[in-house]
Order: C-alpha cells, then structure tokens, then sequence
C-alpha cells in the first residue's frame, strides 16, 4: 500500500486542525482509509526536532484513491470530513464547458503509438519553498510508480515557465538523432545513450528501449524540456527552491488516467494556494476526448444510488437528505432525486453523486453506498449479532476443480497460477481473436490490466513464453476463472470455471493432446466426443471442440504458428481448455 511523508505544519494548516495524540489522530485518518506509520508521538522519534521539520508517515490502505497519495489530498478529506467546506476547482474545462487557455502544447501524430495522451497546467503566483519541491516530488513518484505503473503508463515532469517558448512541441523522434543534458548530468547524451549510461535512463530502459521511436518535448525553439517518462533536461527542466510559475505536465498511454493524474496534482497545488491556468492540448489525431482538450479537464460522470440499494447495503433506512450530507462530508457533490440505476429498469428514489474533479472510482451505485457509510461513520451504525448461522462446507465445483488438479498433476502438469486481468494485446492480438465476447474494465489502473480474460490460453502462453532455457517436455495447467461477453445473462456477463492445460516439446502433437483429454475424462467417469473445431488460435484441421451431452464445453488441438510466433515461443505446443461448471452439469 502507498506511504507518504508529510510535514507535520504543512499538514496540519491544510487539514485545518491539529490533533493533540496519536489516537485521535489515527481515528480521524479512518475516513481516508490510513493509518500512522510513524509520527513524533511514538517510541524513538526524535522529540528535540523542531515542529517545524517534524514528519508524519501515513499509510494509504485505498488503491482506488490515488487522490490520498499526497499532503494536499490526503489533509483535504480530512479537512471536509470535519466540516470544512467542499473545494471549488473554477479552472477546470469539461465537455459542457469550455475555459480560455493562452498556452498551447502541440501533439504530433508521431507519439500516437509510442505515448499518445498528455495533459498539463500552470501553476502560477507563489514560490516554491523546500517544504512544497519534496511533496511535489513525492506525489510526482506515488503517481507515476503506483498509479502509473512505474512511469510505464503515466510520468509526470515540472519545469520553468519562465524560460519556455510556447507553444511546446510534443513529438516521437529516432533515440539516436536527438542529444541533449539530462538533470544531474553535464554532458549531452543521445536518448539511446540516456537509456545506457544514465541511472534513471538505465531504471526506466524497458519502457523504451524496444521502440523505433521514442518521446520526447521541446518548445518553438528546440529547447529541450524532458524525455518522456525518463528523464527531464537539466535546463528548463531543473526545478529549484525559489522558483514560481511552473508548468506541470503529464504524458501516458491512458487517456482517462493521465487526466486524472493531472487534476489530482492541479487541485492538490490549488490547496497549496498556488492559481493554476489551463493549457490546451492540441492532437493531430483523434482521442476518447477530442482533438482539442484544454486542460486539467472534468470528464468523470454522475452515478445514481436508490435508497433501497443503500438500506439493503447498510443495514438501515437512510433518508436522501441524510445521504447527500453523509456524501458532502467526503467532498462528493450529491442531490436528491429519482432515477435509474445502472443495469436496471425501474425508477426509485436515490442521490446523485456528482465524482470531485480529483476522483474517479465511481463505478457503481455500491461506490456511493460505500462514501455514505464512511460520511456518516462507522461508529453511528449500531452493532447486530447474525441472525442466521450456517455450517460451511466446499461448493460442488470446488470439489469437482479438486479432483480435476489431481488428475492432471497425476499426468505430469503443474500446477500455475494466473492473475485474470491482462491487456488486449496479450488476451485478443496476440491470440488471433476478434474480441468480440472479452469484458473491458471501464477505468483500468493500466493498459496491462485492462481486459478480464476470457480464455485461461493466453495465461499459459505466457507463462511458456519465457521458459525456453528450461528443460522440455513443459507440462503446465491451471484451473480458474473466466468471464465473456453473454446476452442470455442478467448483467450481460457469464462467469466460469476453466481448466486450461499446455504441453510444449517436440512431443507436442494433436494425438498426444486427445491421448491426455481421454485420460482426464476417463478418471472424471465422463463421457464426451469431438467435432472438427475452426478456432483460430490452433492450426485448421487439428483442432476438436469438445462435446458433451450435445454441447461444446471446450477446445484442444495444436497452438497456430503465428500465436507461437506472438508469443516468442519456439517449440511446438498442445493446450486446450474445459468449461468445468458445463462439464458438473453434465454438459448443460
């Protein structure tokens, strides 16, 4: 979980309190999710240290609020949660409105497949103390490490505003024709030589190195400003203590993430009391927000919540108007209304949340439900003891998943394990699909995680795709879940229990994989037959969907060359997959 350093006088002054002992504190920090990590009450802290230059080390346990990863942030729910009132953000632009911004970044069509998406401000009117460089420095890190992926999919770079001509060019260029002075350096590198010789170039190499092309940002003139995600120039881009007027910007390969990422830093540098003035981003291409976006820009939507669904969730009767203070306590605007709520039919009484311009885990009506308790807290719902006790007991396809592991430990496969999240380049591209059936998360952490699997395959490639220098024959299986795209369900969705299996050596044939399919299902005391498959992740004419009882259940065959090929994977491999709830039911 995130941990961030704060100075105990900036926190307190942007939290608006201070608390008098460390259990106070702690209970205070509950409606943010954090706890204490370290702080000048506990044993060995040093109580001769000035209040001044004391810390206090706070853990984040909300990975869905990157908004808390900060000074700013994290003191700004405190400071409304105990009555402050809601932060006003007038400099953001959103699809309805429009704000006026004198500077422009241009985006060339050269970035679109290298880091296509970026968003920037400035940040005007107060100089930069050493207090306020650390925690910009520190959020620039939390941001790009945990939320951004460790700079893959978002970094973040300040610079002086001062000696930049506008408007600022935001380009792909060949690594070996561009040098320039990179921060705590002397001499220009190449960006190719950056990634060598220079240690934040040598940390960050494998998010470039692999590129024909690679980022980088200048201004009207040639001036250099950074190489994006790796390094910034060691001219306009040395930030110092003394200087104002800076110009934040962060670049990405997620649209809605890099946004997201910049109106956290402009609203955290707002409550610093910074004035933030728009930029607009100028694409040569089209993104899920236009060609022309200024920014930091307000693209989050309202959710709806009834009230039952609060009561069935909470456990008690919650008035509207209870709701909506409950919900203005964590700085979410919120009305009272009639609506619909998402994957329903029927109009009932409930609140409209209104997302704050640094939030975006609002994904459903359980979200909103979820802020209500928290705003009205924890303590004022009334303890219940269960009124209903039951024995536990396995589920009938955990038992059944058991006996499915046994058998195929017993035919030589180990056992692996999968996360169910992946990108679409490994789940669809990689795999020769279309995506017609695979479930995309509506505001992912990453690209890599992305997509949830529909398939156990791709895991197993995966998986097989760097073990080259191991010993074949390569025997490897897993049993987990799936979900795809399904009409005939209520939420449109089906989840499933696959068993997926891979054999890779020069053993690997179509006979080989039926050989083992007929054990399984032998020891299974279950009868099945095959049909001639057209599945475009094997080769044509030896793959086979298996049937049972009528209905296909699954496939098998030999992986297609060009999946092999995708994957780097150079010898010969057998894999298939069963649908083991189809196959408990007989089929059905």
């Amino acid at each position: 979980m995130p941990k961030i350093e704060v100075n105990e006088d900036v926190f307190y002054a942007l939290a608006g309190r201070r608390w008098p002992n460390r259990e106070e504190f702690e209970e205070a920090l509950s409606c943010a999710k954090a706890e204490l990590d370290s702080d000048p009450w506990s044993e060995g802290q040093d109580k001769s240290l000035p209040q001044a230059e004391r810390t206090l080390k706070i853990e984040l346990n909300d990975t869905n609020r990157p908004d808390l990863w900060a000074t700013a942030g994290c003191a700004r729910q405190l400071r409304v949660y105990n009555g402050g009132a809601r932060p006003e953000y007038p400099f953001f632009s959103s699809p309805a409105t429009s704000r006026p911004a004198g500077r422009e970044v241009l985006v060339e069509a050269s970035v679109r497949q290298v880091r296509p998406y970026l968003a920037g401000f400035i940040a005007a009117g107060r100089a930069i103390t050493d207090a306020s460089l650390r925690d910009m420095i520190q959020t620039q890190e939390k941001l790009a490490w945990n939320f951004g992926r460790k700079r893959r999919t978002i970094s973040m770079g300040l610079y002086r505003t001062a000696i930049i001509n506008w408007p600022i060019v935001y380009r792909a260029v060949d690594p070996d024709s561009v040098s320039f002075v990179p921060l705590q350096w002397d001499t220009p590198l190449t960006l190719r030589e950056i990634l060598k010789q220079h240690p934040k170039g040598r940390e960050y190499a494998s998010i470039q190195e692999h590129e024909p092309l690679h980022p980088l940002l200048l201004d009207s003139k040639g001036g250099i400003l950074s190489y994006p995600p790796i390094i910034n120039s060691a001219g306009i881009g040395a930030v110092q203590v003394g200087d104002s007027d800076l110009f934040v910007e962060l670049t990405g390969t997620d649209m809605p993430s890099v946004t997201l990422a910049a109106s956290i830093v402009a609203c955290d540098l707002a409550d610093q009391g910074f004035s933030i003035e728009p930029v607009k981003v100028q694409y040569e291409y089209d993104t899920p927000y236009g060609r022309s976006v200024t920014t930091p820009y307000y693209f989050q939507e309202s959710v709806f919540c009834s009230l039952d669904r609060v009561e069935r969730f909470l456990g008690e009767k919650i008035g509207a108007d209870d709701c909506v203070k409950a919900l203005g306590r964590m700085g979410v605007r919120a009305e009272k209304t009639a609506g619909i709520e998402r994957g329903e039919n029927k109009e009932k009484d409930g609140v409209k949340a209104y997302p704050p311009e640094y939030r975006n885990d609002f994904l459903h009506a359980a979200d909103v439900a979820e802020d209500v308790m928290i705003g009205r807290g924890l303590g004022s719902f009334s303890p219940e003891r269960p009124s209903d006790f039951t024995v536990g007991r396995l589920t009938p396809i955990t038992l059944f998943s058991r006996r499915v592991k046994e058998i195929f430990v017993g035919l030589g496969y180990q056992e692996m394990i999968y996360n169910y999240l992946g990108s679409r380049k490994d789940l669809v591209e990689k795999m020769r699909g279309d995506g017609g059936k695979i479930i995309r998360i509506a505001n992912p952490m990453t690209e890599s995680y992305e997509y949830v699997r529909d398939s156990v395959l791709a895991s197993l490639l995966m998986s097989e795709s760097v073990s080259g220098h191991s010993a074949y024959p390569h025997r490897i299986f897993e049993v987990g879940k799936v979900a795809y795209r399904d009409d005939a369900e209520n939420y449109g969705t089906s989840t499933r229990q696959y068993a997926g299996f891979l054999h890779a050596g020069g053993d690997a044939n179509f006979n080989t994989a039926a050989g083992q399919l007929q054990t399984l299902f032998y020891y299974l005391s279950r009868e099945y037959a095959v049909e001639e498959s057209d599945d475009s992740r094997f080769i044509p004419g030896r793959a086979a969907s298996i049937v049972c009882r009528g209905n296909p259940i699954g496939v098998f065959g030999e992986i297609h060359p060009e999946v092999l090929e995708n994957w780097g994977v150079a010898m010969p491999c057998t894999a298939g997959e069963l649908d083991l709830d189809a196959l408990l039911r007989g089929g059905a």
